[in-house]
């Protein structure tokens, strides 16, 4: 497929283009351009460079009277000029017009005709293309066709360096998006995951705009079809949760919310392998072979067998795959409103119960607030528990005020009977160090009661520290488990640590109180210690 697409437009005039090419020509190229390999199960290995993660920092949003009171200015969305955007695409467009060869893809964001938007992605790597090939969900031989003007275009241009004298560019590396030209450029950084998660920033902006509540989530389907969410950071068990034999994947990580049901954004899953065994993950673990992009590992240079527990590169090892590797999923990727939504916390403190039963005000305070921590060892200088909080389980690709989406996610349940459930994935018994993790058999016992009916059906007794409605039973589950305070032995030490965590969940939820109503503040932890 090649010079069949015009590029001239964007300014583009380079030799030979290469249209939705196959995973077989992108193997070709991949392996004879940029020095990629095949690992023993067949997939395409290929390495990001020195940037093997997001660059948070180096992310800018183009400030324009259109959209600027719509932005939630701040770390997360930080403001550029309009003309520093034009030299940052300018640099881009410079350096892909050197090139001999360019790889497109177009493909659509979203499984439904109804809200989708048509991407095109321009770069020069041919991983990139195929990583987002995957990614994305594939036109039809018909609709590619008749795709006509993409909504957004990436120019990823990663290769080459951002200006850092360009106002707003403080490195060499630079994330930029403008939503009135509907344009995202890379400069700086090869890392596939900013395409990815540059679409799932621009969803986060026109989908609440549309009032659809975007979300970063992954959702699964019961046989009798009811659906389930799961937010969660990482860590907190999203993707072993929501992948389950008895229950169909929807999608692992981005979807929104529409009159119809939840529609997956992407058409594959970007699976993080570190300690990856057929043991922990088979369904993944199954998945990485051709055609999917596995980043960053390392192998062996004769076995070509991969070695998942090498961090040597990077604790960031990916693997990118069409959702239809996984066998059990649900396709096309859409169900109907979620019957359960369940938001998932590794609290490290040991204080949260394992499970409790959410009021949609509570749903909408620990929504965005996206509570976890982290434990001692995980990150250079923690020592002890640390909590971390990011608004809507995923601040980093939030465009609106979270409250924005906190306000859509309760008005769905109401108008749907959706149930909200807080589940804690981390220590019982004490904090990290003294306790010990949450057993796995007792979570998935907890979430099958959740889909079962189970527990909705249980005695429920409130929480005095943080106000939460917490079950007395749960098929499968110990009673004393249900209880933190049960299995602490040092009880005054309990309620110590417990009145400290509930002291940061308010001091968190300060820079939130300028937009979120009454009914929401009042959902906080009654008792604290201030911090």
């Amino acid at each position: 497929m090649r010079n069949e697409l015009d590029l001239s437009p964007y300014g583009l005039h380079v030799g030979r283009v290469h249209r939705n090419p196959s995973p077989a020509q992108l193997y070709e190229d991949a392996i004879i351009r940029e020095g990629a390999a095949i690992t023993s199960t067949g997939a395409l290995m290929n390495s990001s460079g020195s940037k093997t993660g997001r660059s948070p920092k180096d992310k800018r949003i183009v400030e324009h009277p259109d959209s600027v009171d719509n932005i939630w200015w701040g770390p997360v969305n930080a403001k550029m000029p309009e003309g520093s955007f034009l030299h940052n695409r300018r640099r881009a467009i410079d350096y892909l017009n050197t090139r001999k060869l360019l790889y497109v893809i177009d493909a659509f964001a979203g499984w439904d005709h109804e809200n989708r938007i048509k991407v095109r992605i321009i770069c020069e790597r041919a991983y990139h293309a195929l990583f987002m090939s995957n990614m994305l969900v594939r036109p039809t031989a018909e609709e590619l066709l008749n795709f006509g003007k993409p909504d957004y275009v990436i120019f990823n241009a990663g290769q080459f360096p951002a200006d850092p004298a360009s106002p707003s560019v403080t490195s060499e590396t630079s994330v930029a998006l403008s939503f009135e030209r509907g344009e995202f450029i890379i400069l700086g950084t090869q890392y596939a995951g900013e395409m990815k998660k540059g679409v799932f920033t621009i969803m986060n902006y026109l989908m609440p705009k549309k009032n659809i509540l975007s979300m970063h989530c992954s959702a699964n389907e019961g046989i009798d079809g009811d659906v389930s969410l799961f937010f969660g950071l990482s860590g907190t068990g999203k993707t072993t949760l929501s992948t389950e034999p008895n229950r169909k994947l929807i999608g692992d990580d981005e979807h929104y919310w529409t009159k119809d049901g939840i529609v997956n954004i992407e058409g594959g899953c970007y699976a993080k392998c570190i300690n990856l065994s057929p043991e922990s993950e088979p369904e993944i673990y199954q998945a990485i072979h051709f055609g999917t992009v596995l980043e960053n590992a390392v192998f062996d240079d004769r076995s070509r067998i991969v070695d998942f527990c090498d961090s040597s590169l990077t604790e960031n090892t990916r693997a990118s795959y069409p959702i239809e590797f996984i066998q059990n999923i649900k396709k096309p990727s859409m169900g109907g409103h979620p019957k359960n939504i369940v938001l998932l916390t590794c609290d490290a403190f040991g204080v949260l119960p394992p499970v409790c039963s959410l009021t949609p005000e509570q749903a909408m305070y620990h929504f965005m607030s996206g509570y976890t921590a982290k434990v001692a060892g995980t990150e250079v200088g923690i020592v002890e528990p640390e909590a971390t909080f990011s608004a809507c389980f995923g601040a980093a690709f939030l465009v609106w005020h979270p409250a924005k989406y906190a306000e859509l996610l309760a008005a769905n349940m109401k108008k749907y009977g959706s149930k909200a459930w807080l589940v804690n994935t981390g220590w019982c018994g004490g904090s990290y160090g003294v306790g010990k993790r949450l057993s796995i058999k007792h979570t998935r016992a907890i979430v099958d009661g959740i889909h079962n009916g189970s527990l909705a059906k249980a005695q429920f007794v409130k929480d005095p520290i943080f106000g939460l409605n917490v079950p007395t039973s749960c098929p499968n589950v110990p009673a004393e488990v249900l209880c933190p305070e049960n299995v602490w032995a040092n009880k005054e030490e309990y309620r110590k640590t417990a009145l400290k965590l509930a002291g940061l969940f308010h001091k968190n939820f300060k820079k939130f109180e300028d937009l979120a109503g009454e009914e929401i503040r009042a959902a906080a932890p009654p008792q604290f210690t201030e911090q």
